[in-house]
């Protein structure tokens, strides 16, 4: 063999032997000598003594010889171009698996006059690729969140070794990158944050897997697209110098990692959605159900306290009873009327809108509850309007609520600031603030359960009401409060897809 070919056979990674007709070996490079010592072959142990031993000596193993023959034969009449297939090989640190491959060699006539014998450890690929199916198989019945990152966490460090994992997901309300998930790294809080953030947003704009080398390692992250629409990243840390080869094969593994993940999201919010929307029915109906209960009762209660008003009118100690009565009768009777409104809700009718038109018609309706309390407005609105797919009647009432709520708790003569803009994800997000006192957090966890109120005289069902509204129209409504800034009031709508 001429000096320029057996340096170049002899620098590859993978081994690489020839064989004749007759299964003699014709030749070997010097990485199917260590191969050959490592697994157990005395006799073909150097570069010296291989050449003219014959294959099938070292080859105990009556059905691996077999198979090597089927292929041989396979080869030489032309059945198939080249045949492979994969092979563990244990050693008492760790199992490895290779690829075996065999090619025809041809003389200028095209007929076989021996084979080509090529074997290359895959055991990383093929370690990723286990994890790859492991986790759809798993991720396939998952559908609580906190599984599917452990899920995901747990095949990804066995695939790529990593140190570290991280899921950060797109924040509906305004678009902002919020951390989900975190295991393996050393920082915490705001400082894994600001360490993970740049990286995550880059893989989104990029929508690729990036790499970037950090002290001690490498951090990778790979955009998670759902649908339409990315929902986040997923970051990978690996710890040490990992070479090229090894840095392509965790982009790929991770790549795959973060749709199979976003596909799981996707679905176990689906999920969440669903049983929400299937809990929100089950307490209408007994709303429903207890609200027609109740009318009858209140109607007779309250023509008999009439009919005892009109009797003795002239007994102070009555009149001011049959008042007490009368009001609670008419306390009752607003919760009666929530409670019909939350449990048979009319049909939504979604059209293309403005939501800030929307605020339009109810504030010029509504200046007088401002002046009532000497609150001035500040209002911001994106420009141009923003396109969203809305119920104007039934978004009227939740905006009306949220309205008299804000008032109600705003110190007279403070500010209210409305604002609305549009999000990088073409949704419409819209805040209003105060300068009320804020709310208590065993508080502002419960305000859109249905009858939950701390406001005296409330019957806890106008923000669940609100709630169940602004979720009919695919958004969300949250509230935020703090002593520093007030409390916060967010509603956000999708836009409509151009």
């Amino acid at each position: 063999m001429p000096d320029f070919a057996r340096q170049v056979l002899d620098a590859l990674p993978l081994t690489v032997y020839t064989i004749d007709l007759e299964g003699r070996i014709t030749s070997a490079n010097r990485s199917w000598s260590q191969f050959a010592r490592d697994n157990g072959a005395p006799a073909l142990a150097t570069e010296a003594s291989v050449c003219g031993q014959s294959l099938w000596s070292s080859i105990a193993d009556a059905s691996y010889r077999d198979q090597l023959q089927q292929a041989m034969e396979l080869l030489r009449t032309g059945k198939a171009p080249r045949v492979s297939w994969e092979f563990p090989c244990s050693s008492p640190e760790e199992e490895r698996v290779f690829l075996m491959q065999i090619t025809p060699l041809r003389d200028v006539g095209h007929r076989v006059t021996g084979y080509v014998f090529s074997t290359v450890d895959i055991t990383p690929s093929h370690r990723s690729r286990e994890a790859l199916i492991d986790t759809g198989l798993a991720l396939s019945r998952t559908i609580d969140l906190d599984r599917v990152f452990y899920e995901v966490g747990h095949q990804l460090r066995r695939a790529v070794r990593g140190e570290a994992f991280a899921v950060l997901l797109v924040r509906e309300h305004d678009g902002a990158l919020e951390r989900s998930y975190g295991v393996g790294y050393e920082e915490t809080g705001p400082a894994l944050d600001l360490r993970l953030t740049p990286l995550a947003h880059a893989a989104i704009e990029k929508v690729d897997v990036v790499a970037h080398a950090t002290h001690g390692g490498v951090e990778l992250a790979a955009p998670m697209a759902g649908g339409e629409r990315t929902i986040g990243a997923m970051t990978v840390w690996i710890e040490g110098e990992p070479t090229r080869h090894e840095i392509e094969e965790a982009q790929r593994v991770l790549a795959t990692l973060a749709a199979q993940t976003a596909v799981a999201i996707e679905r176990a919010r689906l999920v969440q959605r669903v049983g929400h929307k299937r809990r929100l029915e089950a307490i209408g109906e007994v709303a429903t159900g207890v609200a027609h209960e109740l009318r009858n009762p209140l109607f007779g209660i309250s023509s008999a306290a009439q009919l005892l008003r009109f009797r003795a009118k002239d007994d102070p100690v009555v009149e001011k009873n049959v008042g007490r009565i009368l009001r609670e009768v008419e306390r009752l009777n607003r919760m009666v009327t929530s409670l019909l409104e939350y449990g048979r809700p009319k049909p939504i009718v979604l059209t293309p809108g403005d939501p800030d038109a929307v605020w339009d018609d109810l504030l010029d309706g509504q200046r007088g509850l401002l002046e009532s309390r000497a609150l001035s407005l500040t209002r911001v609105r994106p420009a141009p309007a923003v396109a969203c797919r809305i119920d104007p009647e039934q978004l009227a009432q939740v905006f009306l609520n949220v309205l008299v709520n804000a008032v109600d708790h705003a110190p007279e003569g403070s500010d209210l600031v409305m604002h609305s803009s549009l999000v990088a994800n073409g949704a419409w997000r819209f805040r209003l603030t105060n300068a009320g006192p804020a709310v208590p957090a065993d508080v502002l966890a419960r305000v859109f359960e249905i009858f939950y109120s701390n406001k005296p005289g409330g019957t806890g069902i106008g923000l669940a009401l609100c709630q169940r509204i602004v979720e009919e129209h695919d958004g969300e409504i949250s509230l935020d409060s703090t002593p520093e800034h007030g409390t916060t009031v967010t509603i956000t709508l999708p836009g409509v897809v151009a």
